[in-house]
């Protein structure tokens, strides 16, 4: 049943950059979950993100699923994360032009996948789409534009921050998801964003990997230290990429 409206959520983000860039030190990692303990081959993968991403494409995946009705809501959550992950591919593209480890760059390339699938749905609902002829680092919605300023300008002062960036990035996508998914029923769009709530999780894993082998940590800003842990203690998912 569509219930839950997402009003409040550029709010929400506002507020939790603030926090974030109060918080966007290094401390103990004594204070934080260790990393799964992986082969070295699997480590490698994970501290360079060389996985290959298993998000949909949308399209061969939604034609097995009817479109239903779409609720103003509905509509709403897929604009702005249209958006949304553009923002987390723009900002790791401007990181991977600063720093040479990998996973910025190969997360950005997941992130195109991701704003692509949301674009299917986009397509498939006759909504129009805030990010037609999208520029790097440009958005056409005004918090978003605020959070891209403020995560590039706190990531270019070491790669250490950059890392602790990602993981802030995928931890806010994480919990947008999670708000998305009560605002709908169809199917669809259900799919669709459960593998990118995956996707995300990965992501959070190598970025969290990657913090800690530099000797940093991280405390989830927007979803639940209990969920957080449960993520990074955990291996690397994969499935179908598909329905």
């Amino acid at each position: 049943m569509k219930t839950t409206a997402i009003t409040g959520k550029g709010i929400n983000l506002m507020l939790g950059t603030a926090m974030m860039i109060l918080t966007l030190t290094a401390c103990s990692k004594d204070e934080n979950p260790a990393a799964p303990a992986d082969d070295p081959a699997a480590k490698e993968a994970m501290l360079g993100y060389t996985y290959t991403d298993s998000v949909p494409s949308a399209g061969c995946c939604l034609d097995s699923i009817p479109p239903s009705a779409i609720s103003p809501e509905e509509e709403a959550a897929l604009i702005f994360l249209r958006e949304e992950e553009y923002l987390a591919h723009d900002v790791y593209l401007a990181l991977s032009a600063m720093y040479t480890k990998p996973i910025f760059r190969n997360i950005a390339k997941s992130e195109l996948r991701h704003t692509g699938a949301v674009k299917a749905l986009l397509v498939r609902y006759n909504i129009t789409d805030p990010a037609a002829g999208h520029v790097t680092g440009t958005f056409t919605n005004p918090v978003l534009q605020a959070l891209y300023n403020t995560l590039v300008a706190q990531g270019s002062a070491s790669l250490l921050n950059g890392l602790i960036v990602g993981a802030t990035i995928e931890d806010l996508d994480i919990h947008d998801l999670h708000e998305d998914l009560l605002v709908t029923d169809n199917p669809d769009i259900i799919v669709v964003m459960n593998n990118l709530m995956r996707g995300s999780r990965n992501h959070l894993r190598s970025f969290y990997a990657n913090i800690l082998f530099m000797g940093g940590s991280y405390t989830p800003q927007y979803i639940s230290q209990e969920e957080f842990n449960a993520i990074v203690t955990t291996p690397h998912e994969t499935g179908p990429g598909g329905c």
